[in-house]
């Protein structure tokens, strides 16, 4: 596969990646981008966003809508848009204030959007007002499928929830202040790129629920994030690949990167995992753009072939014999 884009695109090699590569939109010229993109595949392309998100909701929604329309334009039938695309907020009060119901405006406009670029979207936290927003102002953490006709196919609402008090590395962060737990997983969706399981950050560091997921069919496990530095740089990359090897699927994980205001900041390295565990695409930890990789399903096929672990997997009894 031609991987010659020296000139446009920061080429992401490592333990023979194929048909992979990211840009930055600040550094390189939309016609360039297009024109280095004219490329065949047999294989469907997802593209893994990287962006910086603020209280602004109209900003972010711009640097989002360039993403998605850049990833489309390199050809990527499915676009991950990382938690927290809509806005981060700088403060409980201002988190809940600029939350909305799936209902409005910015939901709508990216339903719009996936209807008018003919491409998928997995829109990875959304701050979605809860069912008794009126007597509790409480909100859900929502991970939001939208198909290229604009539809809503999938909602899963985060089920484990960010309660951390990191003492001596400037962590602290109550997310169960404000957010209700999900109450279920959601079934894997089929998209064009493959049958996508959806968590949520945190839901990373439970190895069940990426099961739970694959024993659904799952072929490619999503975990939109905003990991703070501390434990991104401890942790990130090897929970995901961590995950891609347990499951023998595809990792897919866009992030948050960068300063959101004076008291947050994001480790980025929005990642894409083979199922071999091999890093496919990482964006770095210092600037928004896109990482585009090839979902090439004959590898997953060859992998779960060539060491059967599903098979190989006890029933629930032999797990739960120490209980």
């Amino acid at each position: 596969m031609p991987i010659c884009l020296m000139l446009a695109f920061s080429i992401h090699l490592r333990a023979q990646t194929r048909y992979v590569w990211s840009f930055h939109l600040t550094r390189t010229p939309r016609s360039l981008i297009a024109e280095q993109c004219r490329m065949s595949s047999t294989n469907p392309l997802a593209a893994v966003c990287q962006v910086t998100s603020t209280p602004d909701k109209e900003a972010n929604f711009a640097a989002c809508k360039r993403l998605v329309e850049q990833a489309k334009g390199c050809g990527a039938s499915m676009v991950f848009l990382p938690e927290g695309f809509d806005y981060i907020g700088s403060s409980r009060d201002e988190t809940l204030q600029l939350s909305e119901s799936m209902d409005g405006d910015t939901v709508s406009r990216y339903t719009q959007l996936a209807r008018k670029l003919e491409v998928w979207l997995s829109l990875g936290g959304f701050h979605e007002r809860g069912e008794d927003w009126e007597m509790d102002r409480r909100i859900y953490n929502s991970h939001i499928i939208i198909n290229d006709l604009g539809h809503i196919v999938s909602v899963y609402r985060k089920g484990h929830l960010f309660d951390v008090e990191l003492t001596g590395k400037g962590v602290s962060l109550k997310e169960s202040a404000f957010t209700i737990p999900g109450p279920s997983l959601s079934p894997p969706v089929q998209t064009p790129i493959g049958k996508v399981g959806l968590g949520v950050c945190y839901d990373l560091r439970f190895p069940e629920l990426s099961l739970a997921l694959q024993r659904q069919g799952a072929e490619i496990l999503t975990y939109p994030s905003a990991f703070t530095v501390a434990t991104g740089a401890a942790h990130w990359e090897v929970l995901l690949r961590a995950r891609a090897i347990e499951t023998q699927c595809f990792v897919l994980a866009a992030a948050q990167v960068g300063s959101h205001h004076a008291k947050r900041a994001s480790y980025g390295h929005a990642l894409a995992v083979d199922p071999w565990g091999v890093v496919m695409g990482d964006c770095g930890g210092m600037e928004t753009g896109v990482a585009l990789v090839e979902i090439d399903m004959e590898k997953l096929r060859d992998t779960r072939r060539d060491m059967p672990v599903q098979q190989h997997r006890r029933d629930a009894k032999f797990y739960s014999s120490l209980d």
